[in-house]
């Protein structure tokens, strides 16, 4: 009696495991196409570029295991997808919020340089040289004008773009911050006649 239990009960077991791989794992593969298109909404394509391409082609070889009947490596693929979908969501939030941090500390970084080319402007030492003092005057006011742009291309989240910009901004402003942080006799230097 004992043998015959143990014998039906491995039957059983065989059969529910080979009815469990008699048909398409539809469920698991429309729960990896939703974690796709959850992390295409999130931004992964572009914050989390390895791991949604893993996705996508964990899925792809998911319905091309289906199509060959291997409903068993098809479900292992969309379990796969899926777990690589969650994980390009994670990443693409977390380069996200880094991208943003980096452009807001290029922000405070121009804004500092402004303050210091401004304060020189304001000096006494830049009334000596009326040029150069035009010239950095130009170059705040075109800094205040490109502070907007980048931070529109931050609200569209193009960090790309904002960091562009800002990159440019620094470029200019950083000409003109010897003359801010020059001592005083060396900011102007008198002319030989």
């Amino acid at each position: 009696m004992r043998l015959w239990c143990r014998s039906s009960l491995a039957c059983l077991f065989v059969t529910l495991f080979i009815s469990a791989c008699a048909s398409p794992p539809n469920k698991e593969m429309d729960q990896a196409q939703g974690a796709i298109d959850a992390a295409r909404a999130a931004g992964a394509e572009r914050y989390a570029p390895v791991e949604f391409k893993a996705a996508t082609t964990a899925l792809q070889q998911a319905n091309e295991a289906v199509d060959q009947r291997d409903y068993r490596l098809a479900l292992n693929h969309a379990l796969e997808s899926r777990e690589q979908a969650q994980n390009a969501v994670r990443t693409a939030a977390e380069t996200r919020v880094t991208l943003r941090g980096d452009v807001e500390r290029s922000v405070a970084e121009v804004n500092a340089l402004i303050v210091q080319v401004r304060a020189w402007i304001g000096s006494p030492a830049s009334a000596r040289n009326p040029r150069t003092r035009r010239a950095a005057q130009q170059a705040v006011t075109q800094a205040a004008t490109d502070l907007q742009e980048a931070s529109a291309a931050m609200q569209a989240e193009d960090y790309d773009g904002a960091q562009r910009v800002l990159a440019a901004v620094k470029g200019r402003i950083q000409k003109f911050v010897p003359l801010a942080t020059a001592p005083p006799d060396v900011q102007s230097p008198k002319r030989r006649q």
